[in-house]
């Protein structure tokens, strides 16, 4: 894997008026004194006959498995990558005059000059042509300067984890398609690795299950109704639930009842490699850090960081405690935001108490 370059120091980017998280499952921006002011799915619907984008966002997700086939759902963002930088050129450029009007020209140009500098979340160790596609992308919105920060960096600082103090602290960002975590001290990466497992893959394992286990077919979304099951704690004997899919055999609408136990050992298989890695990044870490660790525990990010059960899960497994992040999904972008406004300050002794 090719090590990522120098970070952008924070004078850098407080030159920087807008903060992007280019994610695979959401696209998120966050402006200089305004906040985050997008949080739209990283989907495009395109007329392929004409070459015309039909929709973007939520509006096109929505699509997803229901257009002629003249009308194609695309996702220009994979695994935190940029795969098409012209489709999301196009969807960047839409949905930020959608939500700024006439206040994204004023960002862009100035008397007839660019001005615009742009910071933009990358996962670590992003292959060079990774982070040349991120800068394109944002070169095509106006941007003068491009600055890349490892989302792990970004995403520490969103939590509120002391990552500039001696001592070590463990971020999971569990996304749509990857997984990455890392060991933090004194703003470094001391240890990190990335798995190929995501939200996506725990929720296809799923898919599986139900399929082999009950010869029922549904789709991804149509799991969600489980997880407030699969996230209680402490119950008695084995809870079930109702799911509704198609059948197998006769193609017609199906309701079975599941026990959720089973659709837990289907989730834990798949969250194996992720188990790994975080042994993995502990061994690789001093032992004075490992004994951080396990007073202050893992701290959980990332969009599927929200699935019930998942901490629970990961602490049965390792042994330490595990923490959820408030609003875990877009600790990135607020971490991003906190630094081109110079609003780092020192986190609390202990941030992650229960």
């Amino acid at each position: 894997m090719t090590p990522d370059p120098p970070a952008p120091t924070l004078e850098q980017l407080r030159r920087c008026s807008i903060a992007v998280d280019l994610g695979a499952s959401r696209t998120r921006v966050y402006l200089r004194n305004a906040g985050m002011v997008v949080d739209e799915p990283s989907v495009a619907a395109v007329d392929i006959r004409t070459g015309a984008l039909i929709a973007v966002g939520a509006r096109a997700e929505t699509m997803s498995g229901r257009t002629p086939a003249h009308i194609q759902v695309v996702r220009p963002v994979v695994g935190g990558t940029v795969v098409d930088v012209s489709m999301a050129q196009r969807m960047l450029r839409h949905v930020l005059r959608d939500k700024l009007g006439r206040r994204w020209l004023r960002m862009t140009v100035v008397r007839g000059m660019t001005v615009m500098r742009a910071a933009v979340c990358m996962p670590h160790g992003s292959e060079p042509i990774a982070r040349r596609a991120a800068v394109e992308t944002m070169y095509g919105l106006g941007a003068r300067r491009v600055e890349l920060v490892d989302t792990l960096i970004a995403a520490a600082v969103g939590c509120g984890l002391p990552v500039e103090q001696p001592e070590a602290t463990m971020i999971v960002m569990c996304g749509a398609g990857t997984t990455h975590l890392a060991v933090l001290s004194l703003g470094s990466i001391v240890a990190a690795e990335t798995v190929p497992v995501g939200g996506d893959a725990i929720d296809r394992a799923v898919v599986d299950h139900l399929r082999t286990r009950h010869d029922l077919l549904l789709a991804s979304q149509a799991v969600r109704p489980l997880h407030q099951v699969l996230g209680a704690r402490g119950s008695a004997g084995a809870r079930t639930a109702e799911v509704h899919g198609r059948d197998v055999t006769s193609g017609l609408a199906r309701s079975v009842v599941v026990e959720t136990e089973g659709v837990r050992r289907a989730m834990r298989r798949t969250l194996t490699s992720v188990i790994d890695a975080i042994t993995n990044v502990m061994r690789g870490c001093p032992p004075d850090l490992v004994a951080d660790l396990a007073d202050r525990g893992i701290m959980l990010a990332g969009g599927s960081a929200l699935m019930p059960g998942l901490d629970l899960m990961l602490h049965e497994a390792v042994g330490i405690p595990v923490h959820v992040a408030p609003h875990p999904d877009t600790v990135a972008v607020r971490g991003l935001g906190a630094m081109i406004e110079a609003r780092i300050r020192p986190a609390p002794r202990d941030p992650l108490a229960v």
